[in-house]
């Protein structure tokens, strides 16, 4: 069995814990493709029109904190306020639920280009590591998109 180390706030095998480190590390590069791709989708007009500084550190934000993110370090109770909080002020800042969901789902994809691009899956053992993470991943996005809409559609 493999030793599941703590790094950077993130507690997994050696290959997930290199590869949380290698979208902390590049989130710089990540946000700039990630604030490319909204100035060209069709679908995103209200993100194409915000203040792009502001929108930079929400990206940047996600991929610099991934290992908090999908770690126990941040309880399921920290994720749900999170990004309740994060569909409510969407939501007043104007921004339909369809953007912020497809906004989501681009962060979540330009995050994995970037693993297939670096090409750090050389072996099975790597690859089931791989999926372990990417599962861990997943999780955090579906809990992200499921609490923003519901911060977006719940009125106080």
């Amino acid at each position: 069995m493999v030793e599941a180390q703590r790094t950077g706030g993130y507690v997994g095998t050696p290959a997930s814990r290199k590869l949380v480190h290698l979208i902390e590390s590049n989130a710089v590069e990540l946000t700039r493709h990630y604030l490319e791709d909204v100035q060209r989708h069709p679908r995103l007009p209200t993100y194409r029109d915000f203040d792009q500084r502001e929108l930079y550190n929400r990206a940047y934000s996600v991929y610099s904190q991934l290992g908090k993110w999908i770690s126990h370090e941040a309880s399921h109770e920290e994720v749900k306020k999170t990004w309740t909080e994060l569909g409510r002020v969407r939501r007043e800042e104007g921004f339909p639920l369809s953007e912020v969901i497809l906004s989501l789902c681009l962060l979540r994809r330009h995050l994995w280009e970037k693993v297939q691009a670096e090409g750090f899956i050389d072996s099975a053992f790597d690859l089931i590591q791989a999926l372990e993470l990417q599962n861990r991943v997943v999780l955090f996005f579906d809990r992200a998109v499921f609490y923003a809409a519901v911060g977006y559609e719940h009125r106080e």
